[in-house]
């Protein structure tokens, strides 16, 4: 589904990535894991055609990402650390907002199911400049539902997030889970994202440093080979 080659994206002389060779197929769920200045957005980006790489290419469901972008966005959901979420509309008018954008059929229908879904249809009428962090990031994920995608690009959503939010939103991301899609996350929290995924990548100075499936590893040595391959920083 997803095919990453030889991909670099430079930013002047500095490399946010380097040589990112990846594969990935329908029903994995990656985890990509690494310190602080990594490349793990910038490589969440550049699959969304948000970004453009220096080299190297990215094919998704046999279109390269530079070609057709309108046609591969309507196959990604993103979720990042910035909502892009309208705080003076309410949680239905934003998702109304996106639908339009993508041209979506029966948006009414559809809006009213996803917010169902996680937990918002009943606030679907209030503002979000009143939501909670959690609750806007409950809508992000609404938002990036939109369209049924078969990719779901997540970048640390677990940020700023409590216990109770964290929870909720592993059910809603276990049962995002399917044999037909995609879902690559960026997350800080070694265990969660080992209890979560199917394969992980371990990214230090924009270069994939390892990458296996995750049953093939358990959480004392995953830690171990972190701290080993990215000097154990965050």
């Amino acid at each position: 589904m997803i095919k990453i080659e030889d991909l670099s994206k430079s930013f002047g002389s500095f490399y946010a990535l380097r040589d990112i060779n990846l594969e990935i197929n329908s029903g994995d769920f990656w985890i990509i894991v690494g310190p602080n200045g990594a490349g793990k957005t910038t490589l969440l980006k550049i699959i969304a055609t948000l970004s453009q790489p220096s080299s190297g290419s990215i094919n998704i469901n046999g279109i390269l990402s530079n070609k057709n972008k309108l046609n591969i966005r309507r196959q990604i959901g993103f979720i990042g650390h910035q909502s892009f979420l309208y705080n003076n509309l309410t949680a239905e008018e934003n998702l109304k907002f996106y639908s339009q954008m993508y041209y979506l059929n029966n948006a009414t229908q559809r809006i009213d199911e996803i917010l169902k879904r996680v937990g918002l249809w009943d606030r679907k009428s209030d503002l979000v400049r009143t939501f909670s962090c959690g609750m806007q990031q409950r809508l992000s994920i609404s938002r990036a539902l939109l369209t049924d995608p078969n990719i779901i690009l997540l970048d640390e959503p677990f940020s700023g997030l409590d216990q109770s939010a964290i929870d909720n939103f592993i059910q809603l991301f276990s049962s995002l889970i399917s044999p037909d899609r995609v879902i690559i996350m960026t997350t800080h929290n070694l265990q969660l994202g080992l209890q979560l995924a199917t394969h992980f990548a371990i990214l230090s100075k924009g270069r994939i440093v390892h990458k296996d499936q995750t049953n093939m590893i358990d959480l004392s040595r995953f830690k171990d080979l972190y701290k080993e391959l990215t000097g154990g920083a965050n």
